[in-house]
């Protein structure tokens, strides 16, 4: 009985639920030579938990980006319960944690770079090729990144953490936690909560924007059909777009590259089997490693801050003032051509793949049912997604170091 009692204490006193009324250590650091308590478990991580719950029912009762949403949502979960070893560092005597394990592909830049190469492969560029013009709406979109980026900068935020913030503005998951873990590793679940909220949020957000910046003339206007592009187009817009943005922006090789490079599986006719797999079973693959990972960085201790309030106003400014930026292109673009440009199609310049440009769709529908701009905003949706890609080089050129 004595020996029963005894096993049955040592199970509840090493207990997550025994930590519940807060856990500490006391550590050595080398750099001060003091000896420093550590909390491990407090109030702020049943807070997380609670947090992770509401991510859970966004994904699940909501299905806002469930794909993604719901593993990073499980690793928040995960990471905020007491004494799970799993983002344990290697040690002398102890193997690492599974999640820290699993973690180094986010800061080694693998799974947003695998994301992009499936993004390619599902990706049509016959739009933008179709009409080249549309790559200038994909450029005007990008104005929310930089304008987060300063706006940022006058908060307080070090230049690194600011470029990392304003990337949101891309509405490009895989793009801004890339760029958030190099820039700035603590912002990282932060910046990918944000990002993808938003993202997953394009149907409720975009449509005031669109409203309020053209009128309904503008929105009633119907395009012309797009004419049809070769397929030697389709092959070497990849091959050259590849070549000239890498050569005059290294650090956009990952995202650039592969981007490309799931494309030119699609196209080239030669490998419909790795544009299939790439497109279907590793995508998703990577995705769960990928959102767990960001999940298992958003602690309390380091999610739980004014900062990240500072990033959730940021993120939504800067995907707003993108959007706009599209949008007044838009409109310019509308009267230099004499209505024949339906200035929504600038709000799809965002990066979010096809949500933005079915969102013009069916705000350009209801002013006018026999509308149909899908495949002219499917245009400066694929600009948006090289042109955050490319701005996210630039920020890891300026600012990484």
């Amino acid at each position: 009985m004595e020996f029963f009692t005894e096993v049955i204490s040592k199970i509840l006193n090493s207990s997550g639920f025994n930590a519940f009324a807060g856990i500490h250590e006391w550590v050595y650091n080398e750099g001060t030579g003091l000896v420093e308590k550590v909390t491990l478990w407090d109030w702020r991580n049943a807070v997380m938990l609670l947090i992770a719950c509401v991510l859970l029912y966004m994904g699940i009762g909501k299905k806002f980006e469930p794909l993604l949403l719901v593993p990073i949502a499980f690793g928040m979960l995960l990471a905020n319960l007491p004494l799970t070893g799993l983002m344990a560092a290697p040690a002398a005597e102890a193997s690492p944690g599974f999640m820290w394990v699993l973690y180094q592909g986010v800061g080694h830049a693998i799974y947003p770079s695998i994301i992009f190469l499936g993004i390619g492969a599902m990706t049509d560029f016959g739009p933008l090729l179709a009409n080249p013009k549309s790559m200038l709406l994909g450029a005007a979109a990008q104005l929310g990144i930089f304008a987060a980026f300063l706006i940022a900068l006058v908060l307080g935020f070090t230049p690194a953490e600011a470029a990392a913030i304003g990337v949101i503005g891309g509405a490009d998951g895989p793009t801004a936690i890339l760029t958030a873990s190099k820039l700035s590793e603590a912002l990282l679940p932060a910046i990918a909560i944000a990002a993808y909220s938003y993202m997953a949020l394009i149907p409720m957000i975009q449509p005031p924007l669109m409203k309020l910046l053209t009128t309904k003339k503008m929105r009633a206007v119907k395009m012309t059909q797009l004419r049809e592009v070769s397929k030697v187009e389709k092959i070497v817009f990849p091959i050259a777009v590849t070549l000239f943005v890498v050569l005059l922006i290294p650090d956009t090789a990952p995202l650039v590259g592969m981007l490309m490079l799931g494309n030119l599986f699609r196209e080239c006719g030669v490998t419909d089997r790795l544009s299939d797999t790439v497109q279907n079973a590793l995508i998703n693959i990577v995705t769960i490693p990928l959102g767990l990972s960001v999940g298992f960085k958003a602690t309390g201790a380091t999610f739980l801050s004014k900062e990240t309030l500072f990033i959730i106003f940021l993120g939504l400014a800067a995907f707003m003032l993108s959007t706009a930026g599209g949008l007044l292109l838009g409109d310019l673009m509308y009267f230099l051509t004499k209505g024949k440009i339906n200035p929504l199609i600038g709000s799809a310049g965002v990066s979010a793949v096809p949500m933005a440009a079915r969102v013009s769709q069916m705000v350009g529908q209801k002013e006018n049912p026999s509308n149909f701009l899908l495949m002219h905003a499917m245009g400066p949706n694929v600009a948006g997604v090289i042109g955050s890609a490319v701005a996210a080089g630039f920020m890891l050129k300026v600012f990484g170091g």
